[in-house]
């Protein structure tokens, strides 16, 4: 919420998209913003379609909704479980309007070590772990969820690959907002509007957006 309000301040007037939402931010995002829409990944009920308790149906890696239908996408602790990132960052940039950005938090265990798999889906649908299987809490499975990579700060360079986005890593650490834990980073991957200007400094008749074309910052924000 704090990176949010930062970036956007006016979010309340803005088109959000948070996927398995359900934390106390969640229910601030669904009680102050009209254009909030929650998605739960939910088998069970057709994709695209609303299920009885409010939520929306979507496969993150493969989603219904149109084109640049977003300002802001939300992730919160979701990328650790995903089996392929790369598909879900793709369809997040697909959905964003030009400007809007991924808010995305996730446990970065590694640091500045390189990201590891822990499990990944094999072509017949079923699961090989290559590390000991780790699940984390899940409101739609009691089971849990499965945790398929430990990332490292290099999940910006993933996330920008796959998807043509720019991502800053924010760091905070402010107790006057009770805000200090081992895991604090925010990732916010933006997508670019096209740009005017060529790299020689010519304007450019046919403008266009080129991946990585902003410079990565971390910011660090002591309280």
């Amino acid at each position: 919420m704090r990176v949010l309000a930062e970036l956007a301040p006016d979010w309340r007037q803005l088109a959000i998209h948070e996927s398995s939402g359900c934390s106390v931010s969640s229910n601030r995002l669904r009680e102050q913003c009209p254009g909030y829409v929650a998605t739960q990944y939910d088998p069970a009920t057709p994709w695209g379609q609303t299920h009885p308790h409010g939520y929306r149906s979507e496969d993150l890696e493969a989603q219904t909704f149109a084109d640049e239908t977003f300002d802001i996408v939300v992730t919160q602790d979701v990328f650790e479980h995903m089996f392929a990132p790369d598909r879900a960052i793709s369809e997040i940039g697909r959905t964003l309007k030009p400007g809007g950005f991924h808010i995305c938090t996730v446990p970065i265990v590694r640091k500045a070590a390189p990201s590891v798999r822990r499990a990944r889906r094999r072509e017949d649908g079923s699961i090989e772990h290559l590390a000991s299987p780790e699940y984390h809490g899940n409101p739609m499975d009691p089971d849990g969820s499965l945790v398929t990579v430990d990332w490292g700060y290099d999940i910006a360079d993933y996330l920008d690959q796959a998807s043509g986005l720019s991502t800053t890593i924010h760091t905070i650490d402010d107790l006057s907002h009770g805000i200090r834990a081992a895991y604090i980073e925010v990732l916010v991957s933006r997508k670019a509007f096209a740009s005017q200007v060529t790299l020689d400094g010519r304007i450019d008749a046919r403008p266009r957006s080129r991946p990585g074309a902003f410079k990565r910052l971390v910011h660090r924000l002591r309280g």
